[in-house]
């Protein structure tokens, strides 16, 4: 895990649900991690799992609901943490933020 301190990931937590952002420290003993820069991936679409999400992006954008960007967040029950492409994170910062 300390080889992706400070680097773009998604995690998913049991209850919270999926966020992308900065590692910036993690407890992988107690599931809690702390994320810069964060944004919650409420629903996406073009890509069939969280997988693929860190990986290639999504297919259409546009049709995503991923929140604002939240300066600081720490999120428990941590189940997963996905290292992100470099693609995958210019694709998904460029997905606009959904409101409603």
């Amino acid at each position: 895990m300390e080889n992706y301190k400070e680097k773009k990931v998604i995690i998913r937590s049991n209850g919270a649900g999926v966020f992308f952002g900065t590692l910036n420290d993690y407890d992988m003993q107690n599931g809690v991690v702390e994320l810069l820069n964060t944004r919650r991936l409420w629903y996406w679409s073009g890509a069939c799992s969280l997988s693929q999400l860190a990986t290639e992006g999504v297919k259409y954008p546009n049709d995503c609901k991923f929140t604002v960007i939240v300066p600081q967040m720490q999120v428990a029950n941590v189940l997963e943490v996905i290292p992100c492409t470099e693609q995958a994170v210019k694709n998904i910062e460029n997905v606009p933020v959904w409101k409603k």
